[in-house]
């Protein structure tokens, strides 16, 4: 009967490792990812350009990496492009990563 007993918690310790492994896997995945994302955010243009939904206009300028860029709706430009856009094309710059303080140009 202890024989039995022992294997019964043998069963049970293996399958809690194994889930505590599929676990670990998954969080170590889940990291990778956020590295990842980390990566290229910081590889990001240090401008982008938001367009609208139809893609016509500007809605906004950013600072490359910006959380509120919009997803795939805003478009790495360089230096030039941001200041351009900002005081000849009147495209407002982002209330949250605020582009027009660190180009220094202040409305």
């Amino acid at each position: 009967m202890l024989r039995f007993a022992r294997r019964v918690v043998e069963h049970q310790a293996a399958r809690q490792l194994a889930l505590m492994d599929r676990w670990i896997a998954d969080e170590e995945r889940r990291e990778a990812a956020r590295q990842r994302r980390a990566g290229v955010r910081q590889a990001a243009a240090g401008w982008a350009v938001e367009r609208g939904p139809q893609g016509r206009s500007a809605v906004y300028v950013h600072v490359g990496g910006c959380t509120g860029a919009g997803g795939g709706r805003a478009k790495g430009v360089g230096r030039e492009q941001a200041v351009r856009a900002l005081t000849e094309e009147g495209v407002p710059a982002c209330p949250l990563c605020r582009p027009d303080t660190a180009l220094g140009i202040l409305e």
